[in-house]
């Protein structure tokens, strides 16, 4: 049975390792060479500066705003976005009332027709939702201030996007509601794995919802939920920030960069100025701070794993 493993094990790790290190690792690598350099992006000559880009960097005063605008995403969305799903889901599947002649423990009544609710952002591209949201963010036409003067708040139009105040606050509530149902399917697999015995016996003694939440189902979830807080960080800080605050706010990035990510910085100064070097530092930037805090997540939630 131990005749050729390694090679039988090195035979499929070769294809997936080698197409990781081409497409992942080397651009990476790249990347890291490019910003000790003054490449435009658009020329195929350049030379090397050494630490001029970083210098550069850590005098830039819209770059610290980025990172600032990055961090809170990293910080907040996670946060908020996580404990939605774990209510809503915790809900679906535990928190309703025992009815008579059924299972003891069950979701609130409707349950199936809430996880479809929760699940539909996922069916839209984050491109439809931000326009959606930025149609709806219109102080003027759009659904927030219509319903507001609806209600008879018509001294309270706020400008929304156009307000640097609040634009990072709208822009963060769209990634919210185009996630949330996707951690909330997430951690509804993980609960109904989890044995209805161990919520009956929370019962018989007596536990209350809270109590059932934070001594059965988040104690056995938490390897779960450790990986959507990386996950959920890292949408954060990529892709789907960059989407979003590209799509919906002026500038984009504004008004007065109160609404710039670093990621969307890396594009701006990449494809709009033609300073790839700079830009390539940027993401390295980027790439630490990532790297970072996957490792803080992954240190400050470890705790010893149950098994049932």
């Amino acid at each position: 049975m131990r005749h050729g493993k390694y090679r039988f094990i090195v035979g499929f790790l070769a294809l997936p390792l080698g197409l990781y290190a081409l497409f992942v690792v080397w651009p990476f690598i790249q990347s890291i060479y490019y910003s000790f350099t003054d490449w435009t992006g658009l020329s195929p000559d350049f030379k090397m500066v050494g630490f001029d880009n970083y210098e550069r960097m850590l005098d830039d005063g819209i770059f610290w705003k980025s990172l600032r605008h990055s961090l809170l995403f990293a910080l907040v969305l996670p946060v908020v976005t996580l404990g939605l799903a774990l209510f809503f889901a915790f809900m679906i599947n535990v928190g309703g009332r025992r009815r008579k002649g059924g299972p003891a423990i069950s979701g609130v009544r409707g349950s199936a027709f809430y996880k479809i609710v929760y699940f539909f952002p996922q069916v839209l591209s984050i491109a439809i939702v931000s326009l959606l949201f930025a149609f709806a963010y219109n102080p003027d036409s759009g659904a927030v201030n219509s319903l507001l003067r609806g209600i008879g708040l018509d001294g309270v139009q706020p400008l929304w996007l156009g307000d640097p105040n609040l634009a990072l606050w709208c822009v963060m509530a769209v990634l919210v509601w185009s996630t949330v149902g996707f951690f909330v399917v997430l951690f509804s697999a993980g609960m109904a794995s989890i044995p209805a015995e161990l919520y009956e016996a929370a019962l018989l003694d007596g536990a209350s919802r809270a109590t059932t939440f934070f001594r059965v189902t988040l104690p056995l979830l938490w390897d779960t939920v450790q990986s959507g807080w990386v996950y959920m960080g890292i949408l954060a800080l990529g892709a789907e920030s960059f989407a979003v605050v590209q799509i919906m706010t002026t500038g984009p990035g504004g008004p007065d960069y109160s609404t710039t990510v670093m990621v969307l910085y890396v594009y701006q100064k990449a494809f709009r100025d033609g300073q790839a070097a700079y830009a390539t530092t940027i993401g390295v930037a980027l790439l630490i701070v990532t790297l970072a805090f996957a490792a803080i997540v992954m240190r400050l939630g470890r705790r010893e794993r149950l098994e049932f």
